[in-house]
């Protein structure tokens, strides 16, 4: 696309940017073969993923990270097709469990992406057997391959984090309780990695994560009208700060650095105060949702709407006050769920009507339950047996993180990568409601960084698969914003082929 000539200087300079950011990286994979006598006598990689057993596990350390391990096999499951593995982030009494998957393409040349799904307390797991996995769940013991995979050019994980999510487990009952706490366990896994299997350095690094990383907690356990979900996109952002942060302290340990290029936030609440405000719109304005809250209710959220933002302005924005901005949270929640109470919250065009579970909206969700609950896929998947009881969500993890919501803005975060030349999609189903696409776009267009008036003064456009339009898009320098047409929160389990083909492009840098 052909910017018009006043954007021409910010368009340069966001290219400078991205062009320093890889010399520097360059010059750091180049200094560290300068220091080739760190790894004599202390530190020796095992390489070659192929060698791994498939009966035990085989254990990761470095010397530069003391108190983490990591425990690694190969596991015979899923498509078949792809090399898969399984194992434990061992953080000394804390243990983080895990899946990887080889690239069906090119393992030994394609990107590596690192997923989390969100809650928080919500398990990976569902990300990978229901909607970007190389395989679904058709039975307690069965899979069958599913052929618009995300490891279809890229190698990739999928992570229970943290402790108590999925099969994470905490030997005496340790917890992790606030992002920045679970990105230290995430960075640290990643060094291992790259380091004892080299053939992956230097290799583009893309962090990707769907909703709080949010699975909304209401659609599992029936919540009364007066709680109110734990909602945020706010995962990718600290943990991708956290490795290009760490990358410092490798470079100075004469150590590769990771080649962190994008993040990709789909269906997300970074901004988690826009998108509870951006609840009256989607309801009661013509974005494209159903009319389905009536127009009584419109009126009273129209008169409340002003109130919310002040209360959010003054206790979330201008000052981070935790007590009176959880409070405006909750009075936020209640003056706009109405939607939220009678239908399925992650998506408008797929309505479950009279369900406010999961399980029912999705029963896939039950069948990954039955599946990872068998003892003959744990001991597959070498799950150990004194933590096996699968749950795809942990309420207690949901509300102790809590305080979280409050402490921080994710978005602040998501600029600062921006600024480092860090790419970011930011991509939604245009059917989410609680989530929703126009909440997102509007933290795309309210983001603080240098490149903000030029993406601001860019129209969405539509863009295409197959010669259709697959939904609508705006991009400037390292950030772009995508729907995707006729998905809900999910995005890839509804639309498979437009998530994918999104996904594909962004990992090779192609426009949409």
């Amino acid at each position: 696309m052909r910017l018009p000539a006043r954007y021409a200087l910010a368009s340069a300079l966001s290219g400078l940017a991205t062009a320093r950011n890889a010399q520097s990286f360059l010059a750091a994979v180049h200094r560290t073969d300068t220091f080739a006598s760190y790894d004599a006598g202390l530190f020796t990689p095992i390489e070659n993923l192929h060698t791994l057993s498939a009966s035990q596990y085989t254990t990761l350390r470095h010397p530069s990270i003391p108190h983490y391990s990591v425990r690694i096999k190969q596991s015979r499951f899923c498509d078949g097709e792809a090399q898969a593995y399984t194992g434990y982030i061992d953080i000394e009494a804390r243990h983080l469990f895990f899946y990887f998957f080889e690239s069906r393409r090119d393992p030994d040349k394609d990107d590596v992406v690192f997923w989390t799904n969100g809650g928080p307390g919500g398990s990976s797991s569902l990300g990978l057997f229901m909607e970007l996995g190389p395989c679904r769940v058709t039975s307690a013991n069965t899979t069958k391959r599913f052929e618009y995979a995300w490891n279809d050019h890229a190698n990739i994980f999928f992570i229970d984090q943290p402790v108590d999510v999925g099969f994470s487990y905490a030997d005496y009952g340790e917890q992790v309780s606030s992002t920045p706490e679970a990105a230290k366990d995430i960075s640290a896994f990643m060094v291992i990695f790259f380091e004892h299997f080299s053939k992956f350095k230097g290799r583009p690094f893309h962090m990707a994560g769907e909703s709080y990383g949010v699975r909304v907690a209401m659609l599992a356990q029936n919540l009364r009208a007066s709680e109110s979900p734990r909602l945020q996109g706010r995962y990718i952002p600290v943990f991708a700060a956290a490795i290009h942060d760490k990358n410092a302290e490798l470079i100075e340990a004469g150590l590769t650095p990771i080649n962190l290029t994008s993040v990709m936030i789909g269906n997300g609440a970074t901004d988690f105060s826009g998108v509870v405000r951006s609840y009256y719109a989607i309801q009661c304005m013509d974005y494209g949702f159903p009319a389905v809250t009536s127009i009584a209710d419109c009126v009273r959220m129209k008169q409340l709407l002003p109130r919310c933002q002040k209360r959010f302005q003054e206790s979330c924005i201008d000052v981070t006050d935790k007590i009176d901005c959880a409070s405006a949270w909750d009075f936020c929640w209640k003056a706009f769920n109405a939607v939220f109470l009678q239908y399925n919250a992650y998506d408008a065009l797929r309505p479950c009507k009279g369900h406010t579970d999961i399980v029912s909206c999705y029963p896939i969700v039950q069948d990954i339950g039955d599946y990872l609950n068998s003892p003959e896929v744990q001991s597959e998947l070498g799950v150990d047996q004194h933590h096996s009881n699968y749950s795809w969500m942990n309420f207690e993890l949901n509300a102790r993180f809590a305080e979280d919501n409050w402490s921080f803005r994710a978005e602040h975060y998501l600029a600062a990568l921006l600024e480092r030349g860090i790419r970011a999609l930011i991509y939604v189903g245009d059917t989410d409601w609680i989530c929703n696409w126009v909440g997102n776009e509007r933290m795309t267009r309210e983001l603080e960084w240098t490149g903000q008036e030029a993406y601001q003064s860019l129209p969405l456009r539509e863009w295409f698969v197959d010669g259709e339009v697959a939904g609508k898009t705006r991009s400037f320098g390292p950030l772009t914003f995508a729907t995707i047409r006729d998905a809900g929160h999910m995005a890839p389990y509804d639309q498979p082929v437009r998530s994918l083909e999104l996904a594909n492009r962004w990992l090779a840098g192609e426009e949409l």
